[in-house]
């Protein structure tokens, strides 16, 4: 039965490559390799499930391959079953099923009719990736497939402001999660000392052996875990993106944040839930944001206006529930209640064009003023009203986010004016190249006195992506800042503890070659465009410059981290040299990486999406 788990994943990433091979012209070619490959994984994953049952139901756990071995590091590709996987997987797999037969008719005659299916087999990938996960590495490449694919469905008519404006908040909110993922993966390294699988956690001797001489490890790794499930799944306090990611397709809508995507965040407990299941505070915490979520989802539901954003609000409850069935340690319950909502956000989603046309034809018909009003009630007035506007103000969720988070990074912009174009080339490179020199010499410097200029080109490194992030002239410096800090992270980590050049290569190359591809991208569209490529607005170059569009975007995945190039491995890797205590530059490190990710999707956005206009400017009002 171990030899053919892998082809769960193997069926649809064939038929992925085949529907990039196809003409976007040949739409039924298209949607019959979208239908047949997912058709052909849902027999195999039913007959699978059922043989699976009747073989006892035990877990299975294969290691595939290894990707990266060193010393103390190992980075390998781990598939985890039980039932946990079967039932997000079954669920998944016929819900992907219904909504690409659907989508078969509903975007017939779009433009973007072969961008819709590459993107929903993509995101078929990474989610059987995700949730055959046996560790977290595994996890965490179908994590971030999910993110980007998000992203470009949530964007899926880029040449429209609001639809890619929402995509960057989605994002935005995704890479907060990120963060949990990548330090609870730094700080299970350290906690572990070995690459550690979920099968190994089932073992509650070695768990509760761990955990009884490094309890405060394991409130970190849980903590980290918690804030990536809640950000994933549109709990509080991150609810309020969730109805933003309804502008892409209905039936990206109904597969992504009514059924499956959204649901994330739940499976990320339920796989981890052996390990954190004896901490009482973290149960406790997790039942508290689920029910606060449910009560206030619910009073914000109420309210909306638009059935999309109902829907959104409501499955957002349910999973709240789901969290206090998870805290309860009702992990059936909570599939049960999983495989449910499911269906139904699908079921309402798939509906809803129909069911408003339904409504405003009985209204203009049948619309009678409601003459019943609530005489008695044990609710104050003034209380009923304040929740009222409260929820119609979504109780200012985004606003809290906002202001929290990248509030500070806008206030840095002030702070910031040192980093221009031709400082950052020569003065940058000649402080990196110093401090490489210092951090591979002899001169026996005081380790504090190393953690110390470590933090502080940790701090540089932060910086520049803050500066990137905020910046909106000049196009090359941005694009320059967020590959220099990956040098920088470099030196901060080196300059910690010693990085083979082996590894730094590794790291390095993908960075390096991602940045040379970007800029001659962005070089190309200046040029075509009479430098016409400022940051202050969405310029859709996309519509022109397809391929460069394209080109472009490979290169942020590669600056970004995405599985696609060394990078991604790199990222991990470094992140094993700074030691358990080392909390602050881990810190930096991690938010440097998610913030660098959130402003390359900014360039690329900024540049490619949104309404292309023949009307230029003089370009010497505006500067690359």
């Amino acid at each position: 039965m171990e030899n053919v788990i892998h082809l769960f994943f193997i069926i649809p990433l064939v038929g992925f490559v085949l529907s990039l091979l196809v003409n976007n012209s040949k739409e039924a070619i298209l949607s019959q390799i979208a239908f047949y490959t997912i058709g052909t994984n849902l027999l195999f994953t039913l007959g699978f499930s059922i043989y699976w049952l009747f073989q006892g139901g035990k877990s299975i756990n294969l290691k595939e391959f290894t990707v990266y071995n060193e010393q103390d590091y190992n980075f390998f590709i781990d598939f985890f079953f039980d039932r946990i996987t079967a039932t997000y997987i079954v669920v998944g797999t016929i819900i992907t099923f219904m909504v690409v037969k659907y989508s078969r008719f509903y975007l017939h005659k779009d433009p973007g009719y072969k961008r819709y299916f590459n993107t929903i087999l993509f995101f078929y990938i990474g989610y059987v990736l995700t949730v055959m996960a046996g560790n977290f590495e595994t996890l965490f490449v179908g994590w971030e497939i999910l993110g980007l694919s998000s992203f470009l469905l949530i964007a899926f008519y880029r040449l429209r402001y609001l639809p890619v404006k929402n995509a960057i908040r989605v994002f935005t909110i995704y890479r907060i999660g990120d963060i949990g993922i990548l330090l609870a993966m730094w700080m299970s390294h350290h906690l572990w000392s070995d690459n550690v699988t979920f099968f190994k956690l089932h073992n509650y001797e070695l768990v509760h052996q761990q955990l009884e001489s490094h309890s405060d490890i394991g409130i970190f790794i849980s903590l980290m875990i918690l804030i990536a499930a809640t950000a994933k799944s549109a709990q509080l306090p991150f609810s309020a993106w969730l109805p933003r990611a309804m502008e892409g397709p209905t039936p990206s809508s109904a597969i992504f944040y009514g059924s499956l995507s959204v649901h994330i965040g739940a499976f990320l407990l339920m796989r981890t839930h052996p390990f954190w299941e004896h901490q009482v505070s973290i149960r406790w915490l997790i039942a508290i944001i689920g029910l606060s979520t449910a009560i206030i989802t619910t009073l914000i539901g109420r309210v909306q206006s638009t059935i999309k954003g109902k829907i959104a609000y409501s499955s957002a409850a349910q999973i709240g529930f789901i969290f206090v069935e998870i805290a309860a340690g009702l992990e059936v319950l909570a599939l049960i209640h999983f495989a449910g909502n499911a269906f139904l956000r699908t079921y309402q989603l798939l509906i809803s064009p129909s069911v408003i046309t339904y409504l405003i034809r009985e209204q203009f018909y049948n619309y009678e003023p409601s003459k019943d009003k609530e005489k008695n009630s044990w609710i104050p007035s003034r209380i009923k009203n304040a929740i009222f506007i409260l929820s119609l103000k979504e109780w200012h969720l985004e606003s809290v986010v906002f202001r929290l988070i990248f509030m500070p990074l806008k206030k840095l912009e002030r702070m910031l004016h040192i980093f221009k174009y031709k400082s950052v080339v020569y003065l940058f490179i000649l402080v990196y190249i110093i401090g490489i020199y210092i951090a591979n010499s002899n001169y026996g410097i005081p380790h504090n006195l190393r953690y110390g200029l470590a933090i502080a080109a940790g701090i540089v490194a932060l910086l520049m992506v803050a500066k990137a992030y905020n910046e909106r002239s000049n196009t090359l410096l941005a694009w320059t800042l967020v590959v220099f800090a990956h040098f920088y992270i470099d030196l901060a980590v080196t300059l910690n503890d010693h990085v083979d050049i082996k590894e730094a290569t590794l790291y390095l190359s993908g960075i390096t070659i991602s940045g040379l591809l970007g800029y001659f991208c962005l070089k190309s569209v200046g040029i075509s465009e009479h430098n016409n490529i400022s940051l202050n607005k969405f310029h859709g170059f996309v519509t022109k410059h397809k391929l460069l569009g394209f080109v472009f975007l490979l290169s942020c995945l590669g600056i970004a981290g995405f599985p696609i190039t060394t990078s991604f491995l790199g990222e991990d890797l470094i992140l094993t040299h700074i030691h358990e205590k080392q909390v602050a530059l881990a810190a930096l490190v991690s938010l440097t990486f998610i913030i660098n990710g959130i402003a390359v999707i900014r360039i690329y956005s900024r540049i490619f999406l949104g309404h292309y206009s023949h009307n230029f400017q003089n370009s010497s009002d505006l500067s690359i």
